[in-house]
């Protein structure tokens, strides 16, 4: 488990990462959100070692990160900015990776390799940014790593490759326990993979919560009624938000489904259905406290 007690980094007069305390699950998939200049990066690097806290600590199981190498043999860091030896190619990339990962997994290499469509003896410098990620993606993959970081991975992939990549984290997630924490300014390219998420705003965690929790006894309906309804017709639900177009009336409510329904039943509706919360809709109903705007945020 990855464990951030009060974890700080200074760059002069500015804070990157403001005493964040964070908790990763070995086998869960964590997703790191935030507008750019949050800090997420800067939070990547420190547990990945590659940044020491100038407080608090940041360990895997207990130990520092920082200059460990047993520690640094059990994750891969895929950066934002791609960086392979000059003037290599896929094969050289490969051949170091296989030094430094014992469990690296050549024939797995060659085969997400042959399957992406990319030239293992190719120079890497001639690819475009979306073929050197997926360069950057299959040597993680394939490093047989217990931990798995990515900072902006899925930024200048196109779909079919960027669902193929989610794909690839989530069998190694049920085959193998991978743990992914994957940073992104994008709520929805992390909603269909993640099962815990942290906000990071201005260097802090706004909070950090497990997606099925967020989910559970929140609801979105759709109503359409034939006559306006009275201004207090909706006492006794738990509103978190509401729009009124005409008949028709969307809102989020919490409460047991099934009570949901009975009352909305009750107002005689000519039409109703419940309909599936996204991300970013949990997300603003979770952060409409202290002031904060989610779009503003991430958007």
């Amino acid at each position: 488990m990855i464990t951030a007690v009060n974890a700080t980094k200074r760059f002069g007069q500015i804070t990157a990462v403001d005493h964040v305390c964070a908790d990763i699950h070995d086998g869960s998939v964590f997703g790191l959100i935030g507008s750019n200049g949050a800090g997420k990066s800067t939070f990547l690097r420190m547990i990945a070692g590659i940044l020491s806290p100038d407080e608090g600590t940041v360990r895997i199981d207990g130990a520092d990160i920082f200059e460990n190498v047993p520690i640094k043999q059990r994750f891969f860091f895929i950066s934002d900015e791609q960086y392979f030896f000059s003037n290599c190619t896929p094969a050289e990339m490969k051949n170091f990776y296989k030094r430094q990962y014992r469990y690296f997994d050549e024939a797995r290499y060659h085969k997400l390799m042959n399957g992406f469509g990319l030239d293992e003896n190719r120079k890497i410098r001639t690819f475009s940014k979306g073929m050197k990620k997926q360069v950057s993606v299959i040597c993680g993959v394939c490093a047989g790593t217990d931990y798995l970081f990515c900072d902006e991975t899925f930024d200048g992939l196109d779909p079919v490759v960027r669902q193929t990549v989610k794909s690839l984290f989530a069998e190694d997630v049920e085959e193998r326990g991978l743990t992914p924490v994957i940073a992104s300014h994008n709520l929805r390219e992390l909603e269909d993979i993640c099962d815990h998420v942290g906000l990071l705003h201005r260097g802090g965690i706004l909070f950090s919560r497990d997606l099925d929790e967020m989910k559970l006894g929140m609801f979105k309906m759709q109503c359409i009624f034939s006559a306006p309804l009275a201004e207090d017709a909706w006492q006794g639900f738990d509103i978190l938000r509401m729009e009124q177009r005409g008949s028709l009336y969307t809102l989020t409510a919490r409460g047991s489904r099934e009570a949901l329904q009975d009352k909305v039943a009750a107002m005689n509706p000519t039409f109703c259905e419940l309909l599936p919360l996204t991300l970013e809709e949990i997300f603003i109903n979770e952060t409409e406290v202290a002031g904060y705007d989610i779009k503003k945020l991430l958007f």
